[in-house]
């Protein structure tokens, strides 16, 4: 990977093929990148988990996307590679209570600034994905798209969502009759149909529509 200075900037709205981009601020010297992404807004259970990552210009990870458009063999793999080679990395949760106390925007962004705040070097500059950045004491940047035109935001993806699908993993085995190993929380018909066999688990967000509606329906 070429060296920051050497990086042509871009406007986040760049419409060139899907290449890895770092997208700068005005200054050639941007000191230590950290690229932020999370996993889990729209499922009815479990964390809203954040991963922040600073990579290694001078060990590459090759293959690097938006998680959702890996491969789960892919993201796994990804996973380890990223976390052996980047410089740092972090990865946080906000809890379901959190996100029924706070919303799940704000539970969100609570995530994302554990996951900076928890990287072992602190960054100059910090990306994230989307359009909504959290609250930090250092500078930060949305990226609309970001998942898949910065790769410390690719990166960072990928290890919230192979970290996320595997709390995902232990809670189908506490509560099996969900599946929540195939759909991972989110509201597919499946899952929509145990909730109303069997009712919400203290890990469904009861401030989500669905499950709020099931709540109201066994009192």
């Amino acid at each position: 990977m070429p060296s920051h200075k050497s990086l042509k900037r871009v406007k986040v709205s760049d419409t060139r093929p899907p290449e890895q981009l770092d997208l700068l601020w005005p200054g050639d010297d941007v000191g230590l990148l950290a690229g932020v992404d999370e996993a889990g807004r729209g499922p009815l259970a479990g964390p809203v988990v954040a991963a922040a990552v600073i990579l290694d210009d001078l060990n590459p990870i090759q293959g690097l996307n938006d998680s959702k458009k890996l491969t789960a063999r892919k993201r796994d793999l990804l996973f380890d590679e990223i976390r052996a080679k980047a410089l740092c990395f972090s990865i946080a949760e906000a809890t379901v209570e959190e996100i029924d106390e706070l919303n799940i925007l704000h539970a969100t962004m609570l995530a994302m600034r554990r996951a900076v705040e928890g990287l072992r070097l602190r960054p100059a500059r910090v990306q994230v994905d989307g359009n909504r950045t959290p609250q930090l004491s250092i500078p930060v940047q949305a990226v609309v798209g970001g998942d898949a035109k910065v790769q410390a935001i690719s990166a960072a993806s990928i290890l919230a969502k192979v970290h996320r699908d595997r709390l995902c993993e232990v809670m189908h085995d506490t509560y099996p009759a969900y599946g929540f190993d195939v759909h991972k929380g989110y509201p597919t018909a499946v899952h929509l149909a145990a909730l109303r066999e069997h009712g919400a688990t203290p890990a469904h967000r009861r401030s989500f529509g669905p499950v709020k509606a099931v709540l109201e329906s066994q009192n």
